[in-house]
């Protein structure tokens, strides 16, 4: 059985896929819920931006520890304490009332969400072989994007017929039904911590032009990603007077379109991408080709009829989706089972850094200017940093030499 099959066929991936797909159902409730928060609350426009970007604030700060405590202690156990962390904040912030409550609870679930990409790319580097990549990230990808198409269409219905409040509270306690299938999925002895002799040192690391590169390509995709996850919803509401049921069709929709890509672009990936050479060309023109289309959307979404900006909005989705399996395939390829989780922890700290900036620089300029149009063309302007950092400062795509023999590789699986 090839790789890229054995990856499909995993449980493991599966489960890693799903805690994702769970992590931003969680995170994605506010955005869905911020028109009826405002009104509920008598907020302003600037302070429901702080409270879509109070998550990044520990999101973004914390990667960096959190990747270093996955490989001390074991990814798998640091995802499950994560779990129980943010499901506690969606539901407590569904009884929570007033602006510093709230602020304080996203804060809150920024740091349990903080364990979801630098525990899950450990595992996924430790488990699945390089020509398997593609399809593991695909797949987890598909579940991370179907997650906001899932939290804004159930969680937006929801809203429409019980409130806000009993929707966080209920999201919350579903959420940690994912611990009971996780403490019964197989998994190899090699995943439970990485020896500290296999590890190079955090200097080394840092020493990496391509370390930066990949930092600045994800911060450069993410500004533009969060700002439609967070601000989509109360766009669609406000500036284009959709109800909050049929804004839910429409964003959750291009959420799915984004995942399906993800998916099909990591299938691609492993299947029809062969050698080294060629899969560090298809993965490099894949983030070049976002970064331009990105630039390309967000224009059109700033200055199009409301047909082009719904055609914008889609083929956002699209091209989006499809680079979403680079962006952790390619800091796995080139850190290896050794260096991921603390690479991985480095270049999401540096790239969910806009997740600070994009919802709150957002939130300011609606206020300013009572539109979004300055909003679309600042985050296009962003997007074409990814050129930069996918394409310039990437070395061509191979395992880096650390000077010391590999972290074990996963085989044998056992009942943990």
């Amino acid at each position: 059985m090839s790789a890229a099959s054995h990856a499909a066929r995993d449980p493991f991936v599966y489960m890693l896929a799903a805690i994702l797909c769970i992590n931003y159902i969680d995170r994605g409730l506010l955005p869905v819920a911020g028109a009826l928060v405002q009104k509920d609350l008598g907020l302003e426009p600037h302070q429901l931006g702080l409270l879509f970007s109070a998550f990044w604030w520990t999101y973004a700060v914390v990667q960096i520890p959190v990747g270093w405590v996955a490989e001390r202690f074991g990814a798998h156990r640091v995802l499950a304490a994560g779990l129980v962390l943010w499901a506690a904040s969606t539901t407590i912030f569904g009884v929570a009332s007033g602006f510093a409550a709230l602020f304080a609870l996203r804060l809150l679930l920024g740091l349990g969400e903080s364990v979801g990409f630098p525990s899950v790319s450990k595992l996924v580097a430790q488990a699945v072989p390089i020509g398997g990549l593609g399809t593991a990230n695909g797949i987890i990808a598909f579940g991370f994007l179907f997650g906001p198409a899932i939290g804004t269409f159930l969680g937006g219905y929801a809203m429409a017929f019980f409130g806000w409040r009993a929707t966080f509270v209920g999201f919350g306690f579903l959420s940690l039904l994912w611990l009971w299938p996780w403490s019964r999925t197989p998994k190899s002895d090699s995943l439970r911590r990485t020896p500290a002799r296999t590890w190079p040192a955090y200097r080394k690391i840092l020493r990496q032009r391509s370390l930066w590169g990949t930092g600045l390509g994800l911060f450069s995709m993410n500004y533009g990603f969060y700002f439609i996850l967070s601000w989509l919803p109360y766009y669609l509401v406000h500036e284009r007077g959709f109800s909050t049921a049929h804004m839910a069709r429409i964003a959750s929709v291009a959420y799915l379109v984004t995942a399906a890509s993800a998916f099909c672009a990591g299938w691609i990936l492993d299947r029809f991408v062969g050698g080294a050479h060629s899969k560090s060309v298809a993965y490099k023109s894949i983030m070049a080709i976002a970064s331009v289309g990105s630039v390309a959307c967000m224009v059109a979404m700033a200055v199009g009829s409301w047909p082009i900006v719904l055609a914008s909005i889609f083929i956002y989705q699209v091209i989006g989706g499809a680079a979403t399996p680079g962006v952790y395939a390619i800091p796995q390829i080139l850190a290896g089972p050794a260096a991921t989780g603390r690479w991985v922890g480095i270049h999401n700290s540096l790239g969910n850094f806009a997740g600070i900036v994009a919802p709150a620089v957002t939130g300011f300029i609606i206020q300013a200017t009572g539109h979004f149009t300055a909003a679309f063309l600042v985050a296009g302007a962003v997007s074409a940093l990814g050129l930069i950092g996918w394409v310039a400062m990437l070395p061509s795509l191979a395992p880096l030499d650390w000077g010391h023999p590999p972290a074990p590789s996963a085989e044998a699986l056992v009942e943990v």
